[in-house]
């Protein structure tokens, strides 16, 4: 099955090492403004999601959401979590850490689109 969100072994690696501090966590997609664009990590339930949000998937087994409206732009790419160096978002658990959480992001093929098109039909 396809899947809309992945993370590379760093991304997890440093998922296991801020779950181990905080307990467990969630990703939202930041949208821009103060820290770009983006994956931000927070522990579980602190960032508020609802109808306006889209949940993408899991990666290291805690979900990952983007806004409905950046999700319009970006449903036909496959995003990656990867980890450079250097420092995240304010408001991201990653930030001292000194590595961040990088969204790297492909273009479906044709028949990843179609599957994707027929598991969210129904």
């Amino acid at each position: 099955m396809v899947q809309r969100v992945l993370a590379t072994d760093a991304a997890l690696q440093l998922i296991s090492t801020l779950k181990a501090k905080h307990g467990s966590l969630m990703f939202h997609q930041s949208g821009g403004c103060c820290d770009g664009s983006s994956p931000m990590c927070y522990p579980l339930g602190e960032f508020l999601v609802g109808e306006a949000d889209v949940l993408l998937g899991e990666i290291g087994g805690s979900p990952f959401y983007m806004s409905r409206s950046q999700f319009a732009y970006w449903e036909h790419t496959q995003l990656t979590i990867d980890v450079v160096p250097g420092r995240g978002g304010m408001f991201s658990l990653d930030g001292p850490e000194g590595l961040r959480f990088l969204t790297r992001s492909r273009l479906y093929t044709e028949a990843e689109s179609l599957e994707l098109s027929r598991v969210e039909k129904g």
